[in-house]
């Protein structure tokens, strides 16, 4: 049976750091034998404030994600990417790609359902103020797991999105992401375990999580988790760490 892994991060605004622990991560799991890796949203660069995406934005044949489709062919293995910060012309897109063993694009997914939310500490995000929303809610690629639906992060909070996406083919659901402390803590779990009761299939969840700032300004995420629709508790790992994001 393929196997998939999944890989949880603490992503800094350094580009070259992150793709180095991403390098080593999907070395270790193609030597375990996965067939597909999993990272979480923000894998590339995570945003040490608000707008900091728009100066390292770049399109998916850019040198930057060309790095990544050259580490899927140098491990023959699928990369699940996560979101990556997209250019396109004047905007910029919370991009969820898919990379197939030789490092070819196979499916594409731009965040439709972006993070414009104030925790109940006051701490306000507005992801629409930088990121462009995508069109298309249903991407499903075909991989050696079997069809993929593709999601990233806020979009777990639309069970719609997910039932069509099981209604085109998906048999298992991909959610990379950097949820929040303050709202993961309480909805994180519940969340991927009712999209996945709710599909019939398996949810992979790759996650940030810890500090991504130093003196732990950078914030915090759940851990990954992999629930299927029978998971009880075997699925998760409820490791927290770090403060909301700012």
């Amino acid at each position: 049976m393929p196997l998939v892994a999944l890989t949880q991060l603490t992503s800094t605004a350094s580009v070259d750091d992150n793709f180095d622990a991403v390098a080593a991560a999907v070395a270790a799991a193609a030597a375990g034998g996965a067939a597909l890796v999993a990272l979480p949203e923000c894998f590339a660069f995570m945003p040490p404030r608000a707008g900091a995406s728009a100066a390292v934005a770049e399109p998916l044949d850019g040198p930057l994600f060309g790095r990544y489709r050259a580490l899927a062919a140098r491990h023959g293995v699928w990369l699940s990417l996560g979101g990556f910060h997209e250019r396109d012309g004047g905007r910029v897109y919370n991009t969820h790609a898919l990379v197939d063993g030789a490092g070819a694009i196979v499916g594409a997914y731009r965040k439709a359902h972006l993070f414009d939310a104030v925790l109940p500490d006051g701490t306000a995000f507005r992801e629409s103020d930088t990121i462009t929303p995508g069109d298309a809610l249903v991407v499903v690629a075909h991989t050696p797991v079997g069809a993929v639906g593709l999601s990233t992060c806020y979009d777990v909070r639309f069970a719609g999105m997910y039932r069509a996406l099981v209604g085109a083919g998906a048999d298992l659901l991909l959610v990379p992401s950097a949820f929040a402390v303050g709202t993961g803590r309480d909805h994180w779990e519940v969340l991927l375990r009712a999209r996945a009761i709710e599909g019939g299939v398996p949810v992979v969840a790759a996650a940030q999580v810890g500090d991504h700032a130093p003196g732990g300004g950078g914030g915090g995420a759940p851990a990954g988790a992999t629930p299927s629709p029978w998971t009880r508790g075997g699925g998760f790992s409820p490791i927290w760490g770090g403060t909301p994001r700012a």
